[in-house]
């Protein structure tokens, strides 16, 4: 065991998006920092930022029909759906700083733009999504949206889902052009590429075993070096815990009181990918559905154009697995393990809570490749089973935890667990993670250093021109944002890249 100090004044700990986000806004805050990443995969963005194990939509709440709701009354509340779309061009504007300043030299290598469109049937799901439309297509936010039930329409707008639909059922969707294709893993690697060039020190292949309060007030990590099996200490003054799955059990080491009564449940994901070519040309969109009753807002169905690797590809999903592991490279003990004395009851009520969810899970495991697509076939009529094949994604775990809502209840979003005194902070939660990821680190800044937050400002209104600012109250801020977010990002290019 090596106890040589080593000092340093921030550990991230995991290389996806969210570390990779941290440490590039502080590089540019506070260039003097050291800052020290531990990650136990060979290389960035392996797990739940990697291009296969999310769907790679920019979340805007353009298409996702979870994120409003249909009130008592008949209204469509959009609030949530507001609230994510500003977090989204919070995103542009942060990516299209690191454009401008050469962070990033190809914006076309992680984000390319891609209609979203939202796909319903049946006459009450129909109407849903006409009262949603007016709601959305009212706002400024979503300019551009677009209605049609017409069939014709619907053939020009997604040939590949119209064609041979036989149904006399009524369907309808909406589209709007300015949604995008995000390859998260893509943009992990490029922010850590920068990073190793700021001079932080990235150890791959590195896992961190335990997390403890130093009588200094520094936090120390007892770190295993996977390559040579020996343990080294670290120490800094600030810990971020970005390990996606792996968060909750770090969180739960660290012994802050902010850490107790936190569960998690994992679910993981499956998708449908298209082998066939000639297909795959067919479709060009990201088409979200609407989730069965009892399914999980996760489980949105979604027929997806990927660009992966500058090809394109076709994802259907996605299918919910299950398996107690926390992360796909993880335990199959991390589910039992996590239960302790302080999250049991949680544990017990949110179980007792959900068991639709639970017979849900368990159906979905069972399911055959035929009964899949059965499911895509309410896509792609004519789909056949030889042109596609099962990949299995990335593993989500959903936060449970005590609320007013009662004991036990699971959260389906992104939450930022910190200690009292800002020292540690942890990220805890899934959808839509990713794609708010600009806006998810700001809030970690404005818990962890409230002192430097007014000497930090300037910087980041460089960065984020409407910080501290709401887009929708200042419209012409608004339109700027769109503008000069779409040009550095060369989201107005309709270039398609064609396997």
């Amino acid at each position: 065991m090596s106890n040589r100090d080593n000092k340093t004044d921030v550990i991230l700990i995991g290389a996806g998006i969210m570390s990779a986000t941290l440490g590039t806004i502080l590089k540019e805050l506070a260039p003097d920092w050291e800052i020290t990443m531990f990650e136990k995969l060979a290389k960035a963005g392996e797990e739940s930022s990697n291009e296969w194990n999310n769907a790679g939509t920019g979340h805007a709440a353009l298409c996702e029909l979870n994120y409003t709701v249909e009130k008592a009354d008949g209204t469509i509340d959009i609030s949530k759906a507001i609230t994510i779309n500003e977090q989204f061009q919070v995103s542009l504007q942060f990516w299209s700083h690191l454009v401008h300043n050469k962070l990033i030299n190809n914006p076309q290598d992680f984000i390319t733009p891609l209609p979203h469109m939202s796909l319903v049937q049946g006459e009450q799901n129909v109407n849903f999504l006409k009262k949603r439309f007016e709601a959305l297509s009212a706002n400024p936010l979503f300019q551009g949206m677009e209605f049609s039930d017409d069939p014709k329409q619907l053939k020009d707008w997604i040939p590949l889902i119209m064609n041979d639909r036989s149904s006399d059922e009524p369907i309808a969707a909406t589209k709007i052009d300015s949604g995008t294709d995000v390859n998260f893993g893509a943009l992990t690697r490029m922010l850590f590429n920068h990073l190793e060039e700021q001079q932080v020190q990235l150890n791959y292949k590195h896992s961190v075993e335990d997390i403890k309060r130093t009588n200094d007030g520094r936090w120390e990590l007892k770190i295993r070096n996977l390559e040579k099996g020996t343990v080294e200490r670290h120490t800094a003054k600030f810990v971020f815990v970005g390990g996606g799955g792996g968060s909750l059990h770090l969180l739960q080491k660290s012994g802050i009181p902010e850490g107790k009564h936190i569960g998690g449940f994992p679910v993981s994901g499956l998708f449908m990918v298209c082998n066939n070519p000639e297909i795959v040309k067919r479709h060009h969109a990201k088409v979200y559905g609407k989730a069965k009753v009892g399914a999980p807002p996760m489980s949105v169905p979604h027929l997806d154009t990927r660009f992966i690797d500058n090809k394109k590809s076709l994802l259907f999903g996605p299918f919910a697995g299950f398996s107690p592991k926390f992360l796909k490279t993880g335990s199959m003990f991390d589910l039992i393990t996590s239960v302790k004395p302080h999250n049991l009851l949680t544990m017990l009520s949110a179980g007792a809570k959900n068991m639709p969810l639970t017979k849900y899970l368990i159906q979905q495991v069972l399911l055959s490749k035929e009964k899949r697509m059965d499911e895509l076939r309410e896509f792609i009529p004519d789909a056949k089973s030889e042109d596609w094949d099962l990949v299995v994604a990335g593993q989500r775990v959903q936060v449970i935890k005590d609320t007013e809502a009662g004991k036990g209840t699971l959260q389906f979003g992104t939450e930022v667990v910190s200690a009292a005194d800002g020292s540690i902070a942890a990220l805890l939660g899934a959808s839509p993670g990713a794609s708010t990821a600009v806006h998810v680190m700001l809030q970690v800044l404005s818990k962890c250093f409230p002192e430097q937050m007014k000497e930090w400002e300037p910087k980041i209104k460089e960065m984020i021109p409407s910080y501290g600012l709401t887009l929708l109250e200042n419209p012409e801020l608004l339109q700027e944002v769109h503008t000069t977010t779409a040009e550095a990002l060369r989201l107005t290019e309709k270039e398609q890249v064609n396997s």
